[in-house]
């Protein structure tokens, strides 16, 4: 893997709805503001300059705020400087482009790049490379197509996002794809082109997640240090599958006489409020209906500080989404000697080695899920060995410091056809030869 770096270079992050200020585990907060987080810092420690722009939503937070070193994180006025939601924000982008390339233009030292996160952050990346001439590389993190798929008539975004994302496809000077499941994708449904797909995944930091005595962290969270344990951790929203857990947990008492605890972490408050999550209102009347509500706990929503905590007290960590493009939480699960269960789709299936460091099950099949929990907690032996065989496994292929360093060598790779670029620019109209134009057709103004 290359390290030679041009220069130390300022990059522009674009991440609209995603801040890495916000607080992770509420409904409109999650992986990508981890990615977002993570990555910046990490490659602001290998010499770059980061800014993070992202919608201004909060009056109490300034204009710039000097987060880390080496990077800012910049508010955008784009709309009312209050939350809301990411499915309304696309007739925002014309002025979040307006006022980000004002702040571009009255920077004293150049952009030398865009990473824009997301496809609205795409088409303001598109925008200003058309205004102001700088090269953009985007990951979408999630696909308008793969999301209609999955929850149909419930997707509230604009029909138009299907039209930005060919658009921002079409301009982009390459697209960072999360997994092989969503390279796949970008391929069969939109007719990306091949050339300028690269995977790249996301990532743990093994300084925030690590292996600690299950008694010790059992003991730090106040949960019986007996009895087997199982842990869901994530948004409280329906495609997340946490009704899948609870559902496999029922079947366990009935079909294979195991009890288990689960613990169920996440929510839109500290405490877990129904009435401020309403998942949880459902869930915990799936848990009455299944006859495990005395087995099932909700913690609300945790800080990630405590995380490992959860992660170690678990005897193995289950997430059984719908679809997912990635999934942050099997990395981190896996960071701290858990075995994993977890839905075969998106990054999932790509992450969790199945039967190695856990196993991949149909989403959606309680009893499937049920089947794999069972062979695990009757099996100590086999739990060890796949804890231990996925702690080897992240700390090899996913910390975030690979994954900048990956991503930092797709910037100059980048920057470095675009300097090429411009000098073939340059010397054709030294010669008085036509510029080349691009055969791109562009879906979308």
């Amino acid at each position: 893997m290359r390290r030679h770096y041009i220069t130390k270079q300022k990059v522009a992050v674009i991440s609209e709805h995603a801040s890495p200020l916000t607080v992770v585990g509420g409904v409109e907060a999650g992986g990508q503001n981890i990615a977002v987080a993570e990555l910046t810092q990490h490659l602001a420690r290998s010499g770059y300059q980061v800014d993070v722009f992202t919608r201004w939503d909060d009056p109490d937070q300034p204009e710039i705020v000097h987060w880390q070193s080496g990077v800012r994180v910049i508010h955008v006025k784009a709309g009312p400087v209050s939350y809301v939601i990411k499915e309304e924000m696309l007739p925002m982008m014309d002025e979040f482009t307006k006022h980000l390339t004002w702040f571009m233009q009255n920077e004293e030292e150049p952009y030398q790049l865009i990473h824009a996160h997301f496809f609205m952050s795409g088409l303001v990346a598109a925008n200003i490379k058309r205004i102001l001439g700088i090269p953009f590389v985007v990951t979408f993190h999630a696909l308008g197509e793969v999301r209609r798929q999955y929850q149909g008539s419930c997707d509230r975004f604009p029909k138009e996002r299907l039209l930005v994302e060919q658009r921002v496809m079409a301009e982009a000077d390459r697209i960072i794809a999360l997994c092989p499941q969503d390279r796949d994708d970008l391929l069969t449904l939109y007719g990306a082109d091949p050339q300028k797909l690269t995977i790249i995944g996301n990532g743990f930091n093994p300084d925030e997640f690590f292996p600690l005595p299950p008694d010790t962290a059992r003991t730090q969270l106040d949960i019986p240090t007996t009895g087997p344990v199982i842990l869901q951790l994530g948004r409280m929203v329906p495609r997340k599958g946490v009704d899948t857990v609870i559902s496999a947990l029922g079947v366990l008492k009935r079909d294979y006489k195991l009890s288990a605890r689960l613990l169920v972490v996440g929510g839109e408050s500290a405490d877990p409020d129904s009435s401020k999550t309403p998942e949880i209102a459902r869930l915990q009347q799936l848990a009455m209906t299944e006859g495990v509500a005395d087995q099932v706990t909700f913690t609300g929503r945790r800080g990630r500080d405590s995380l490992r905590y959860y992660y170690s007290a678990a005897d193995v960590f289950v997430i059984t989404p719908w679809y997912e493009p990635f999934g942050i939480t099997p990395l981190e699960a896996m960071a701290c000697g858990t075995p994993v269960i977890g839905s075969n789709v998106g990054g999932i299936k790509h992450t969790v080695r199945d039967q190695k460091t856990g196993f991949l099950v149909p989403p959606r099949q309680p009893k499937a899920l049920a089947e794999r929990l069972s062979v695990l907690l009757t099996n100590p032996d086999l739990m060890h060995r796949m804890g231990q065989r996925a702690l080897r496994h992240v700390q090899q292929h996913y910390t975030w410091h690979q994954v900048a360093c990956q991503t930092a060598d797709l910037y100059q790779d980048v920057l470095s056809n675009s300097h090429l670029a411009t000098r073939l620019r340059e010397e054709r109209q030294q010669h008085g030869l036509p510029a080349l134009v691009s055969s791109n057709k562009l879906a979308l103004r």
